[in-house]
């Protein structure tokens, strides 16, 4: 009996056990290494992203601006804000010869040669001055007007040494220089890049994901409700829970056709529209809120819905007022997924033809209008820097709006958020 005591005392230890034991502790040192290694490199991608797009995109918030210094008293025009109210304001100035005494003063100030290098629309920056401000007329006003994107490239270093010199010479003498442009966030596509403003795209990618939302949400979750709480567990309730899953992993380009056989064929009129892009879209969203929102359901404890049936509540108001609530968070953490996708998304709007060039903001749903994505990748395709430098500028704006809506989600998503 001793011995046995004795063995069961040994030490069980061996130099066998001991290496092995060496070998799984570096292996989880060196598995530990690379995880860091791949966050370490993850953040590095992204600071390197954001650092270049940041730094590209400061010149597509800026323009170059000639600064011309108009005395309207010598001018010859008369208005008040009565007279110069509405769009009839703009043709007013216009017929007074606005746009020639904007070209006089330009020449005065600057020079011919500089002159010819003002803006086409210049005159109109001053007329929307004007219309803001009809005391303007009786005194003398200095301008900060656009130039063409010529002169703005000679005041980068590229262009002829000829629109280099030209353009060195007047940001010498203070006449010339590169000022933030709030018509940036304002303004809607041009074919100038000083001109190119962002709000058209930008109001029409809120429009398309108020349309998403309003129908891919309250869809998608009642389509989770009914298969997880209510379907009768059987063929073809696994048959379409299989075409759900294949659905969310189909090319978004497969529901932008879709939307043009079916959507562009009832409704023929509202192409480019955001209604139609909506709808487009809302089809590539809800497989992914269906599959969250069931995950969601599925998660909220069988003694939630036990408890609220053993104090009297209907089947249909343990879902509603218990399961629902419960499992919004993971529901709403679909829909951020969802709704980040799809507002990235370009190929599904090509085919429905919102690939177009939209000089004004739409006014409505049924308005023609492009979104953010598309109007990056219409920039991206021209050669002349300034619609480069735009495009990064675009692409911040873009990753801001995404950042603003998964905010909101975020927000939301704590705020329904309980603990049980």
């Amino acid at each position: 009996m001793s011995e046995q005591a004795a063995s069961l005392r040994a030490p069980t230890r061996t130099p066998a056990f001991e290496a092995r034991l060496k070998k799984r502790y570096a292996a989880e040192r060196r598995f530990r290494i690379a995880g860091i290694a791949a966050i370490g490199f993850s953040i590095f991608v992204l600071a390197f992203l954001l650092v270049t797009m940041a730094l590209n995109g400061i010149g597509g918030f800026q323009r170059a601006e000639l600064t011309v210094p108009i005395d309207f008293t010598e001018a010859g025009l008369a208005g008040d804000r009565t007279s110069l109210a509405g769009t009839a304001g703009m043709q007013s100035l216009e017929n007074q010869g606005l746009p020639e005494v904007v070209a006089f003063f330009a020449e005065q100030s600057l020079g011919e040669e500089a002159a010819a290098e003002l803006g086409e629309s210049a005159w109109r920056e001053v007329a929307e001055a004007i219309i803001a401000d009809p005391a303007l007329l009786q005194r003398e006003a200095v301008f900060e007007l656009p130039a063409t994107s010529d002169l703005a490239g000679g005041l980068s270093g590229e262009g002829s040494p000829e629109m280099q010199a030209l353009a060195a010479q007047l940001a010498e003498r203070g006449q010339l220089e590169k000022n933030f442009d709030i018509g940036f966030l304002q303004r809607s596509d041009a074919t100038d890049p000083q001109q190119a403003g962002i709000w058209g795209a930008l109001k029409g990618s809120m429009l398309t994901m108020i349309v998403t939302l309003l129908l891919a949400f309250p869809i998608g979750v009642m389509a989770a409700l009914y298969l997880e709480e209510y379907a009768p567990k059987n063929r073809w309730t696994d048959i379409i829970e299989l075409s759900i899953n294949n659905l969310a992993a189909v090319p978004s380009i497969i529901f932008g056709l879709l939307g043009l056989a079916v959507f562009l064929t009832i409704f023929p009129n509202l192409r480019s529209a955001p209604l139609i892009g909506g709808m487009t879209l809302a089809l590539m969203t809800l497989p992914v809120i269906v599959i969250s929102g069931r995950n969601a359901i599925k998660a909220v404890p069988p003694s939630i819905r036990d408890g609220a049936l053993a104090i009297g509540a209907s089947p249909i108001q343990v879902v509603f007022h218990h399961v629902l609530p419960l499992a919004l968070p993971g529901i709403l953490t679909g829909t951020i997924i969802g709704m980040a996708r799809a507002l990235g998304e370009t190929a599904p709007l090509l085919m429905i033809g919102m690939r177009v060039f939209v000089a004004s903001p739409p006014e409505d749903f049924t308005s023609a209008a492009t979104v953010l994505p598309m109007q990056i990748f219409l920039w991206s395709d021209e050669i002349d820097r300034g619609f480069v430098e735009r495009t990064s500028a675009a692409i911040i704006v873009l990753l801001l709006f995404l950042l603003v809506m998964n905010g909101l989600a975020i927000y939301l998503r704590n705020k329904f958020e309980k603990k049980w």
